[in-house]
């Protein structure tokens, strides 16, 4: 009986030693990546700062930083980051500009042209009012949602995407296209029915979420980048690409906007349909054959050249963001695993920059469009923004503590 006791003693302090120096590890991996991103994002606001204008980075470009304008679809990002170093270092110097670089972006409360107003706002106002709950923020969400509705169409009980009378989207003969990162917009109208009561806002998410499921997934669940709608009849006209190798193919960043969307569905219904669509989306990431093992996928899943197709680094970033949240919400260790495992692959000199690079962005090796030889194989501002969004999780989830 006593070298029972001595054996399971044992067994107990070397279980525990074993997880003290895994977490010990895992806040390790936190701090450097926090000092880091510190460093790095010092350079690139300091360059800014001295241009005296409000300029948003996107990418870095033969050798230059591309800024864009307040109604692009990425300049919430960039605020965004600033919003998420304050959260991981407390440092004020962060919060203030993040204030001002956000406050740059409220004209963009009224833009009604395309769909992409849930990333600007959302990323900005939205981490700024969680922050510093600035009620000035919380108007700006809501007008923002109101405009964002103004693109619902009733009979197809979708929110279109982009407008179809100029640029290339009006040489595809589409009706009402929407493509699959859509569902990345509707946490911002999930937002606004809980700071305004207004039900029309969750009513509207939720149609669009559950006709993404009926029309944008394949039986394996797969999904198609681009789904045009009948705005009569409201049914599905044709499935297509516009930014993955071929209409029949998985883009790799859609299948990501795919996994995080409806992992946030879920957050605000508890709907477990939602929760099914998220989790059988990484699934298919999961066991398809051509999924690399550092984790980090090829720009499509079905690329031709694989395994000498380009990666891209943003989608492995959402992915990681989405993954710890499912391990909150369905308390499954293997999602938070599959997530360090990508943060870890992300944070090596394989896909992070070093000091002083490309522009003073984090990551490397992202994929904007292929189809339209746009932004391939660079740096880009939303994939350093999961990855912050993800480090921020991280932490709170080896604490065990919930994150909104």
């Amino acid at each position: 009986m006593l070298n029972y006791m001595k054996k399971l003693l044992l067994l107990f302090i070397t279980i525990f030693s074993v997880l003290f120096c895994q977490g010990k590890n895992q806040n390790k991996f936190i701090d450097k990546n926090i000092k880091f991103a510190e460093k790095q994002y010092a350079l690139q606001t300091t360059i800014i700062e001295k241009s005296d204008k409000l300029l948003y980075p996107h990418s870095f470009i033969n050798g230059k930083v591309r800024y864009v304008q307040p109604g692009d679809w990425t300049s919430g990002f960039f605020p965004g980051n600033l919003w998420y170093l304050y959260e991981l270092t407390d440092n004020e110097k962060w919060k203030l500009l993040g204030e001002k670089y956000t406050q740059g972006l409220e004209p963009v409360k009224y833009l009604t042209n395309h769909h992409d107003i849930g990333f600007i706002i959302g990323c900005s106002f939205g981490n700024g009012l969680r922050l510093t709950n600035n009620q000035i923020y919380k108007d700006v969400i809501i007008q923002a949602a109101k405009s964002l509705s103004t693109r619902f169409r009733p009979a197809a009980g979708i929110i279109q995407s982009w407008n179809i009378n100029s640029g290339w989207q009006a040489e595809r003969g589409w009706q009402c296209p929407v493509i699959i990162d859509n569902m990345m917009n509707l946490e911002l109208l999930f937002k606004a029915t809980e700071l305004s009561g207004d039900s029309s806002f969750y009513k509207i998410a939720v149609s669009h979420a559950d006709k993404t499921i009926e029309n944008h997934f394949r039986p394996d669940y797969s999904t198609w980048h681009v789904v045009d709608y009948d705005l009569k009849s409201g049914a599905a006209r044709s499935k297509q690409t516009a930014q993955g190798y071929s209409d029949n193919s998985t883009w790799a960043r859609g299948q990501a906007w795919a996994i995080y969307g409806f992992t946030v569905c879920y957050r605000e219904t508890k709907n477990l349909q939602y929760l099914k669509q998220a989790e059988k989306a990484f699934e298919f990431v999961v066991h398809h054959p051509n999924f690399p093992k550092d984790g980090v996928p090829y720009w499509d899943f079905n690329a031709p050249d694989i395994p000498d197709a380009l990666r891209d680094a943003s989608a492995a970033a959402i992915m990681a963001s989405a993954l710890y949240e499912l391990s909150i919400h369905t308390q499954n260790e293997y999602y938070k695993k599959w997530a360090d495992k990508l943060m870890h692959s992300l944070a090596s000199s394989k896909y992070r920059n070093g000091l002083g690079e490309n522009g003073n962005f984090l990551l490397k090796h992202c994929v904007g469009s292929i189809p339209h030889g746009s932004e391939i194989d660079v740096p880009l501002i939303y994939a350093d923004y999961y990855f912050l969004e993800a480090l921020t999780r991280k932490r709170y989830v080896e604490k065990s503590l919930y994150f909104r």
